[in-house]
């Protein structure tokens, strides 16, 4: 019997105990490929620290998020991420890219949104970690026929692994998602 870890609350707080999680389930499945959402470095040092030897995906998104041009990993962060032989990733996210640009501009809802939506009713992480697995594929980072430990997390952190078999993001359906290893049992406020 595979047990899932239900944290008492989300974010940053659990990182070390979900990238442990994951480490113990990736070394049972036999698992070579991590996807760790990480926009500061911060956690994504920490995942090729515990993952050192792994083919570790640091997925910091795209330059620009927030404010044009501006890049929000800390220098020391990605160092340490490529010290232990962990691989950046840039790029738009998969669940956000024109479809927010029309979103914004015409205030129109897109298919994109209503995935993302969709996911974050079992917590932003597993919509992170899903959209994180498809930017990956998308990259040729990882493999569509093979499993992967994907982690993302809510402001910051990571609070959820999950066992997934990943696909590219115009193959979004073939995704699937083979264990939750962890997730916060609550994730915003409403709870």
């Amino acid at each position: 019997m595979v047990e899932t870890i239900y944290f008492k609350e989300p974010g940053k707080v659990n990182s070390w105990d979900a990238l442990a999680l994951a480490k113990k389930r990736v070394d049972e499945l036999g698992i070579k490929d991590i996807v760790v959402a990480s926009y500061t470095g911060e956690t994504g040092a920490l995942a090729a620290e515990i993952f050192e030897g792994y083919n570790v995906i640091v997925v910091a998104g795209m330059i620009g998020f927030l404010e044009p041009n501006q890049d929000r990993m800390k220098p020391e962060y990605k160092k340490a991420i490529e010290k232990n032989g962990g691989k950046i990733l840039r790029a738009c996210h998969a669940f956000g890219g024109l479809g927010r640009a029309v979103n914004k501009k015409f205030n129109a809802i897109q298919v994109d949104e209503i995935i993302a939506h969709t996911l974050r009713l079992f917590g932003a992480g597993v919509k992170v970690a899903c959209e994180c697995a498809c930017m990956a594929a998308d990259a040729g980072l990882v493999r569509v026929d093979r499993e992967v430990m994907s982690l993302g997390g809510n402001g910051g952190g990571a609070d959820t692994a999950l066992v997934l078999l990943p696909s590219n993001t115009h193959r979004f359906f073939d995704m699937r998602i083979r264990e939750i290893v962890c997730k916060p049992r609550v994730w915003d406020k409403q709870q």
